[in-house]
């Protein structure tokens, strides 16, 4: 037995000697080295395997850069495809990535800033320009703002919702009312071309016994003069009431509907200098003396006739 130990194995491999074992062991360490350095040291790589590359809780949103070219830095080129599988298609838009469920969830949980808006404001149910139109906030409401602008619009809570309204309209300070013109007297004989393409003259006096009660503004007894005047037909306005601007009895409501309404509304809108008006409301639009250069503006579904203004033309003036 002890004779056998000594014999040669045949089959066995010849082992390499320790100084080239040792050569192959530091190339593969710089090797190595070499391959983690190009990985960490791009940008794109570092971006892509980020969890989350974009701050897209904030107004901030960060862009994904693009992969270095590899005569740049002499190495060999780094496909985004590389790493997790991304590819350049894959990566989301800033606006995807702003609009992204958690992102959202994150801005209005957060939000804190409480500010008022200046004018009457449309929402948005995102910031693009393919966002839907869902409601509309007036002057000097107060509203919770997250912070975050994007596209030319300012992202606020409303209802415990993500809404976005134009850039520019929300302010510290809550907007001083303007101040009321001197009374004026009702409006001497004016013409005006409606809708339907039918001349009005107002100047004929008021014939059908209607009347505004005393307490109103000089400004309503004006409008009601002139409409009268005009559309003798017309025999309800509603004036005060317990709510709001009717209240203040600086706002009428002239009972009429269809093309008739149209037409007052288009005669109003005409005579809104002379005759005090702050703003007009019917059929579901507004249109206001500040934002004049707009025309109608669409308002949200407020859920029946008489709440959408489809039964009656609103007045308010200064």
């Amino acid at each position: 037995m002890a004779e056998s130990s000594h014999k040669r194995d045949t089959n066995a491999r010849r082992l390499p000697r320790p100084s080239v074992l040792a050569g192959s062991i530091a190339a593969l360490a710089t090797l190595s080295v070499v391959s983690v350095g190009v990985l960490s040291s791009s940008p794109a790589a570092s971006v892509l395997m980020a969890d989350d590359p974009a701050d897209t809780g904030s107004g901030q949103v960060a862009t994904v850069p693009e992969v270095e070219l590899a005569a740049d830095r002499g190495l060999a080129p780094l496909s985004r495809s590389a790493v997790r599988g991304t590819t350049l298609e894959e990566v989301p838009t800033a606006l995807e990535r702003i609009t992204a469920p958690k992102a959202v969830a994150r801005a209005v949980a957060a939000a804190d800033d409480r500010r008022w808006s200046t004018d009457d404001l449309n929402l948005w149910s995102g910031p693009s320009d393919a966002a839907a139109n869902v409601g509309l906030i007036e002057t000097a409401e107060k509203v919770l703002a997250t912070g975050r602008t994007f596209m030319g619009r300012d992202e606020i809570v409303v209802g415990g919702e993500s809404r976005w309204v134009t850039a520019g309209y929300l302010d510290d300070e809550k907007p001083e009312p303007e101040p009321e013109p001197a009374p004026e007297t009702a409006p001497e004989a004016e013409e005006a071309t409606t809708t339907s393409g039918r001349t009005v003259d107002a100047g004929g006096g008021c014939t059908n016994g209607t009347s505004v009660p005393s307490g109103v503004s000089p400004n309503i007894v004006s409008v009601h003069a002139a409409v009268c005047a005009a559309w003798p037909e017309i025999s309800t306005y509603g004036t005060f009431r317990s709510d709001g601007e009717h209240a203040q009895g600086i706002a009428v409501d002239i009972m009429t509907s269809g093309q008739t309404g149209y037409d007052i509304a288009d005669y109003l809108r005409a005579n809104a200098g002379s005759l005090g008006i702050n703003y007009i409301i019917y059929s579901q639009q507004i249109w206001s003396v500040d934002r004049a250069g707009e025309g109608w503006r669409g308002m949200e579904d407020r859920g029946s006739t008489t709440a959408n203004h489809y039964d009656h033309v609103h007045v308010t003036t200064y």
